[in-house]
């Protein structure tokens, strides 16, 4: 039996990360999620969301509205979302526009199935079944996975249009001063960031990235993981437990700093330079954890979040 397909016409209400139980009895219920998710990408709106950061809506997760976004977050959220990404042709509008919007929606969605013209070309009001690529067994335990506090987000090369992804990853502690510093340098350019960080002033804290135009958030989010806490280990998702494994250090452990940002025109070198500045120095490394916590910290402060 084929697959039901889920196409969400999206006006930034939606939350497609929401739980599913939550979702239950509503709109969208549990079954939905095993579906592909087509969402339709249109160009002109699209990017002036991924540039709108000051305003803020609320995307409905079911049962009430949650957490108030951004329209640049909102409009990522659904974009990485998407099991098939439709960008239409504009109707006598900007060609180039449509084909930026194009490039920077596949490279925030690298595994989605990026469908234009002219594959609708004509296609009417149904999407051809051709065109669509199957939601994962598991999609469920996807999106959760790609929420865990420390990830490795996936990433496309050559998206062409002058889109691309710069990585920058980092096992020292990062000075939160610097850091702050480094930021108009490292988010110039950047439509979607998203990684974790080690911070010296929270040396066990695991602090996540997640910024979407010019607004980015840091929030400490989890502890790292250590080797001989067996209960830890079984607490977390098995991605988790197979990224630390895979990236686990005789010294460090599983901490690092991994950061992926996603824009147009990104300056490469700039950004990982600015970044490699905020680390902390050897003399600084000396001092051990003690010495790092009396760091003043202007990004999260005492709250834990900002």
């Amino acid at each position: 039996m084929e697959r039901p397909l889920l196409l969400l016409d999206v006006d930034g209400v939606l939350n497609p990360f929401a739980a599913p139980a939550c979702q239950e009895g509503n709109q969208v219920s549990c079954s939905a999620i095993s579906a592909p998710v087509v969402v339709g990408v249109e160009a002109s709106s699209f990017m002036v969301d991924v540039g709108c950061v000051h305003q803020a809506v609320r995307l409905w997760s079911g049962c009430e509205c949650g957490e108030a976004l951004s329209p640049a977050e909102a409009a990522v959220r659904q974009v990485e979302a998407a099991d098939v990404l439709l960008v239409p042709a504009p109707a006598g509008g900007d060609g180039e526009q449509a084909s930026v919007a194009a490039a920077l929606a596949s490279q925030l969605n690298p595994r989605a199935r990026l469908v234009t013209p002219p594959d609708i070309d004509g296609a009417g009001p149904e999407l051809p079944a051709s065109l669509v690529r199957a939601a994962p067994p598991d999609a469920e335990g996807e999106w959760k996975a790609r929420l865990e506090p420390v990830t490795v987000p996936a990433t496309r090369y050559g998206a062409g249009r002058g889109v691309e992804t710069v990585l920058w990853r980092s096992r020292r502690p990062l000075h939160p001063g610097r850091l702050a510093d480094a930021l108009p340098v490292a988010m110039r350019g950047v439509v979607r960031g998203r990684g974790h960080l080690r911070l010296c002033s929270r040396p066990d804290s695991v602090v996540t990235w997640r910024s979407a135009g010019a607004h980015l958030e840091l929030r400490e989010a989890d502890r790292w993981l250590e080797s001989a806490d067996a209960r830890a280990w079984q607490a977390v998702s098995p991605q988790r437990r197979a990224f630390a494994s895979w990236f686990w250090d005789d010294y460090y452990g599983e901490r690092r700093n991994e950061i992926t940002l996603t824009g147009t025109s990104l300056d490469g070198p700039a950004i990982r330079s600015a970044l490699d500045a905020a680390l902390l120095t050897d003399a600084e490394l000396s001092l051990g954890q003690e010495g790092w916590t009396t760091v003043p910290d202007p990004l999260l402060g005492s709250a834990g979040t900002r």
